[in-house]
């Protein structure tokens, strides 16, 4: 019996579940990541310029280089683990390093990706993270006297995650070199692909954070240009019941409106679409975390709430805000489509009543002119009879005259019969 065929994508979607695995970090490690993204129409970049940054790193250390087309890499640069990822709108770098420096959050630490390198990558830097990871303090006390330490306390955010397993912690702020710090607290006999998939949801937080938060700056640009745009659209709905500005030039001006509302739907709908879909992900990274309170400090999931998600109100905000505006003018438009149509009909109605009195009065003139043509033809008619008759009428002795006067009558009632009948026939 011969085997059943795959489908051609059947191994391609399959391998896609494994294409992205999660780092086994030791612990004491040290994380340092990298989103970079290009500022204008970053899904339609050239992805081959995201390689050949790749290689120019893995060049300096001798290391393997990537399948051509590839989407992620992991190998080794130099004593730290390399991790690349490409995305639809950014790419990242992750490099994991035993041992942590004596300085926390050393600057020097970021260094395993140079600074020099960076500067030549197609795009610009979307976010950068440094993760320190430690065993965790015997006592919750000690746990919080570093991170007050480390991080700015108003900003903190602190909790237990994955049933204990580890503690996180970072205040979301960006310091003076750059970066922005979390700190990954983990309990003895936690294994090394756990403490991986902690720093890789940590990583992941605040990238999908960072791209989602697009959305808000380019929903305060458009909303600047819909406050602009409401003003004009209101004062065309509320004047569709006056006679000024004639409904022609309304509607010339509605469908400007219109026109420019669509305009502004096609270049924010995919930053809008990507915004909501980051949001998800955000929330459900923080979800599977499984948070638990330390000592009344609060979670990551907490801070979102706060600190994010009005953020992301006001995306939809300005969403809903275009779409409503975009179906409010295709309903004034089809209000002054409607009243210009009533009103041609009106003048159409006006065009026929002055049409059927022309009718009326061309029907008068043509009756007018068919007596008209009764006389002319019958005066033509009675002299050719005359001379028909003449030889005839002289016989019987009868004058010219007297035969002009008989055939007078005759000849008219003749005509005026015939043009009548002509008439009906033709009516």
């Amino acid at each position: 019996m011969m085997p059943i065929a795959d489908h051609p994508l059947r191994y391609a979607t399959v391998n896609e579940l494994h294409a992205r695995p999660f780092p086994a970090l030791q612990v004491p490690s040290t994380a340092v990541y990298v989103a970079i993204k290009e500022p204008v129409q970053a899904h339609n970049r050239d992805r081959q310029k995201d390689l050949a940054h790749l290689v120019a790193l893995l060049d300096r250390h001798g290391s393997q280089h990537p399948q051509p087309g590839a989407t992620h890499f992991q190998g080794p640069i130099g004593r730290a683990e390399l991790k690349w990822e490409s995305h639809t709108e950014f790419v990242t770098y992750s490099a994991f390093s035993r041992g942590l420096s004596k300085r926390p959050f050393d600057p020097a630490d970021a260094e395993v990706l140079p600074e020099d390198w960076l500067a030549q990558a197609p795009g610009k830097r979307l976010t950068s993270v440094m993760i320190r990871i430690a065993p965790l303090p015997a006592s919750d006390a000690e746990l919080l006297a570093q991170l007050d330490e480390w991080f700015v306390p108003e900003s903190l955010a602190v909790s237990r995650v994955v049933d204990g397993a580890a503690v996180i912690a970072g205040d979301f702020r960006i310091d003076p070199a750059g970066h922005m710090r979390f700190a990954v607290f983990v309990r003895p006999g936690t294994g090394p692909r756990r403490v991986g998939r902690i720093v890789q949801r940590l990583c992941e937080i605040e990238t999908y954070r960072a791209m989602s938060m697009l959305g808000l700056m380019r929903s305060r640009d458009l909303t600047a240009r819909l406050n602009a745009l409401d003003p004009r659209l209101s004062a065309l709905v509320s004047g569709l019941d006056n006679a000024e500005p004639a409904p022609e030039a309304a509607l010339h001006d509605l469908l400007s409106i219109s026109a420019e509302l669509e305009s502004l739907a096609v270049q924010f709908s995919f930053r809008f679409g990507a915004t909501a879909a980051y949001e998800a992900i955000v929330n459900q990274r923080i979800e599977v975390l499984r948070e638990q309170r330390i000592e009344g400090r609060q979670t990551f999931g907490e801070f979102m709430m706060r600190r994010y998600d009005p953020a992301m109100r006001t995306v939809k905000s300005a969403e809903g805000r275009l779409k409503a505006m975009a179906e409010r003018a295709e309903r004034a438009a089809e209000l002054l489509r409607t009243r210009v149509d009533v009103e041609r009909s009106a003048q159409n109605q006006k065009l026929l009543e002055s049409m059927d009195r022309r009718a009326d009065l061309q029907l008068r003139l043509q009756r007018t002119v068919e007596g008209l043509s009764t006389v002319a033809i019958s005066y033509y008619a009675v002299n050719l009879m005359a001379y028909l008759l003449e030889p005839l009428a002289y016989r019987f002795g009868i004058s010219h005259g007297a035969l002009l006067s008989g055939l007078v009558p005759v000849v008219v009632l003749g005509v005026w019969l015939m043009i009548r009948r002509i008439r009906h026939h033709l009516s």
